[in-house]
């Protein structure tokens, strides 16, 4: 199987970016996550780590079907996972494409927040998810008429 990035984010909600040795966490994490996918199709695993405002890891991967729209991307399980467990304050999740927008749903401030985009083999490096994702679109845009 080929070795999936694994991608990081992270909300300062004023706590700053985070230590190298929490970085490190996450990233062993998100590899971790690894080990559960279900890729039969794409045969390309994905990880990820998401950390909750409160400290809490929340592990993800993909889980593909038959019907290519029906899977679902590491970033989602591991986002369904914290707010089925009601945890909705998420500092650091690693980010697909169409996850970015999720990012911004769930982040009042998640056009700021630090993404970093990882390899399998530790080295990565940071962007701002306003630069991943040009013109966000969250809830705010629906309230203006």
């Amino acid at each position: 199987m080929a070795q999936a990035p694994v991608g990081v984010v992270l909300c300062p909600c004023n706590q700053g970016p985070l230590d190298p040795a929490q970085i490190e966490q996450l990233i062993c994490k998100g590899q971790e996550a690894k080990e559960f996918v279900y890729c039969p199709y794409s045969n390309f695993p994905v990880g990820a780590a998401l950390l909750t405002l409160d400290g809490k890891i929340f592990l993800g991967c993909n889980i593909e079907n038959a019907s290519y729209p029906v899977g679902t991307c590491a970033e989602c399980t591991a986002i369904q996972k914290a707010i089925s467990e009601g945890h909705k304050e998420i500092d650091f999740i690693t980010p697909c494409g169409a996850y970015r927008q999720v990012i911004r749903e769930f982040g009042e401030f998640g056009k700021h927040w630090y993404v970093y985009i990882t390899k399998a083999d530790g080295m990565y490096e940071v962007m701002m998810v306003h630069e991943l994702l040009p013109g966000l679109f969250g809830p705010d845009e629906l309230q203006k008429n």
